[in-house]
């Protein structure tokens, strides 16, 4: 069982992340940017000439890793998912350098014995060449067999406030997405080696057809989308993303994201589906645009 006291006062040492371009350009690939060779835009995040950064890239940088796995925490970490990721990017990063980052576990709630619980852990993300915070990421995790710890003592917070659903209209904009085959394969080489993506009897034995694509991958075609049809490639206009993951995807498949503008709000809202299967994948999008000067 959840060891609430542990888990809140996990102590995650902080992590400093150097990058180069190489790096940059294989985050860009696994994410399908690079895919029509003759796209301008795409090819700045792929190619060293003008090589541009995803914002989406600073996931990477100083994820904790497989702590749930850690017995200390109580945690049933084989049941865990991951639920929703939200971001907030205050600065574009350049094409190489080290960032340094510091994460946290800002809240842990029992939603009752037999439904699970809701982790949240968030993450401060700063250049270490000037020391300014670049981003704030904040990872949902749901564990799904871990009700009823605060039995125990008592303890338990308040869950995090829901995403809105999107719109019930038609969108106002939609475009699809191919990942390639081997998307998987190229993703697991920026950092999360988790067999799932890669080993076909790994994927069985968790209940799926086949290896299935990285939620984070899925997170920066998300994020492609957007540059795509709404902002141009100007990825200092990409103030936040935030989603709920749904289903997986499997390499290869074609996703297609809907979205709705929000002009009041400077925000567009997000859903992603794989129409071949007649699924939604993410859920509940939010994308908040920020105006920059000319």
């Amino acid at each position: 069982m959840i060891s609430y006291q542990i888990v809140k006062n996990w102590h995650f040492p902080q992590v400093r992340y150097v990058y180069r371009d190489r790096d940059v350009m294989l985050y860009a690939l696994a994410a399908g940017l690079g895919a029509d060779p003759l796209d301008r835009g795409s090819l700045d995040f792929v190619y060293e000439k003008r090589l541009k950064v995803l914002p989406t890239f600073v996931t990477l940088a100083g994820a904790p890793g497989l702590w749930w796995r850690d017995p200390r925490t109580g945690a049933d970490a084989l049941r865990l998912v991951h639920g929703e990721q939200r971001m907030h990017f205050l600065r574009t990063l350049p094409p190489a350098g080290a960032l340094i980052a510091r994460n946290r576990v800002e809240s842990l709630t029992d939603k009752g014995a037999g439904r699970g619980a809701i982790g949240v852990v968030s993450r401060e993300v700063f250049d270490e060449s000037t020391g300014e915070l670049v981003a704030r990421s904040t990872n949902i995790s749901v564990l799904r067999g871990d009700g009823g710890f605060s039995a125990v003592d008592g303890r338990s917070d308040p869950p995090p406030a829901p995403l809105p659903a999107v719109p019930e209209r038609e969108p106002d904009l939609t475009v699809d997405l191919s990942s390639r085959p081997e998307a998987a394969l190229l993703y697991r080489l920026t950092g999360d080696m988790n067999p799932i993506h890669a080993d076909p009897e790994v994927a069985r034995a968790a209940g799926f057809d086949a290896p299935i694509m990285h939620g984070l991958c899925t997170f920066a075609m998300a994020c492609h989308a957007v540059l795509r049809v709404e902002l141009g490639y100007e990825t200092a206009r990409l103030a936040g993303m935030a989603v709920r993951f749904t289903s997986p995807v499997y390499p290869g498949e074609t996703v297609r994201f809907e979205l709705w503008r929000e002009p009041a709000e400077s925000r567009l809202r997000l859903r992603a589906r794989v129409p071949a299967r007649a699924v939604t994948v993410l859920d509940n999008g939010i994308m908040d645009i920020r105006e920059v000067s000319a």
